[in-house]
């Protein structure tokens, strides 16, 4: 099977996946208890006013005609109006996706930078004092949710432990409008504005760390595992046997083996960080697309809710194309089980 047939056939299936995934988030969202038009109005409207605004929402037809004219508007970039902001569904999203962007980019690196080494230092000596005491940690760090570690770092950043702020993207005193990205981490590097990047980079930090947490410990706990495992294969006995170094053996030769365990991890976790973004987003008021998807939902503004849903979707459908992608130029035999 070719590469591009082979591209092609995991692109269909992705789509069909989004297709399903619009039309279970579409019947939920229309089938949770509470008028979303009364919810807009507030309980002070009359029968009228309400009744007006489910006729131009559209919430007077059947739900199957709904879809339909949702769909058909998706494709023309509109995903209908906020009841909450009163501003294009899109349009909001277009503005805190960045943050979130940001957000999930700086944790992906935590759990690369950390995770591995932590992994590889572990399978140095199996069985010794670090490795008892990674295998603890991480399991911990796997077992705990994010918005308690979320809430434990603000707790101890409130308490004086740590000297970092808890909330938003910059401080209060920084006069910065931004710039093309809407990463200001980026932004600010590109611009020269460093004073900027120090401070936005002390801002996310903690929310970073908090998300990346469970990554982290996947990662370390999957890349000691990999190494161990390679670690008996003949190939790499004889390199011991001719006198090659333990560490030349690890490094050069046992890691280069062992990388596409911890990488496919990787790939997985980036997809799902938006996700998983939600709560600690909330916890550190990071005005991301996910605490807007969370204040959406508790308003009941169903476009905004589905709109959340389908950009996330479409994000980790991609980001698992591209995973699925890379996996077969690098292994082709994962093609013909695909076929």
């Amino acid at each position: 099977m070719n590469q591009a047939y082979y591209l092609w056939l995991r692109l269909m299936r992705l789509v069909l996946v989004l297709v399903g995934l619009s039309i279970i988030i579409f019947v939920v969202a229309r089938l949770v208890p509470g008028d979303p038009a009364r919810i807009a109005l507030g309980p002070l409207a009359t029968p009228a006013q309400v009744q007006a605004l489910h006729i131009k929402m559209g919430l007077d037809q059947p739900i199957v005609v709904q879809y339909i004219d949702y769909i058909a508007n998706l494709f023309q970039g509109d995903m209908g109006q906020s009841t909450v902001t009163d501003r294009p569904v899109l349009t909001d999203i277009t503005s805190a996706l960045p943050a979130t962007l940001e957000l999930v980019l700086v944790a992906i690196t935590f759990t690369a930078c950390i995770g591995m080494p932590l992994g590889i230092l572990a399978a140095y000596r199996p069985n010794g004092l670090f490795d008892q005491f990674s295998r603890i940690t991480s399991l911990v760090g796997v077992v705990t949710p994010s918005f308690l570690i979320a809430l434990m770092l603000q707790l101890a950043a409130s308490l004086g432990w740590i000297e970092l702020p808890v909330t938003e993207r910059l401080s209060a005193s920084f006069n910065y409008s931004g710039g093309a990205t809407g990463l200001i981490l980026l932004d600010s590097a590109l611009q020269g504005r460093w004073d900027v990047w120090g401070n936005a980079l002390q801002h996310i930090l903690l929310p970073a760390l908090a998300l990346s947490a469970a990554g982290i410990s996947q990662v370390m706990r999957i890349t000691r595992s990999s190494m161990i495992e390679f670690s008996h294969r003949d190939h790499v006995e004889t390199l011991r046997a001719c006198g090659v170094s333990k560490r030349k053996v690890n490094f050069k030769y046992l890691l280069r083996l062992s990388a596409s365990a911890p990488l496919t991890i990787l790939g997985l976790e980036f997809a799902s960080l938006i996700g998983n973004a939600f709560v600690v987003e909330m916890v550190f008021s990071w005005p991301g697309v996910a605490s807007y998807g969370v204040r959406s939902i508790l308003h009941k503004d169903f476009n905004a809710v589905i709109g959340v849903v389908l950009v996330s979707g479409v994000f980790f459908i991609v980001v698992n194309l591209l995973i699925d992608f890379i996996i077969g130029l690098v292994d082709p035999r994962v093609k013909l089980k695909g076929a």
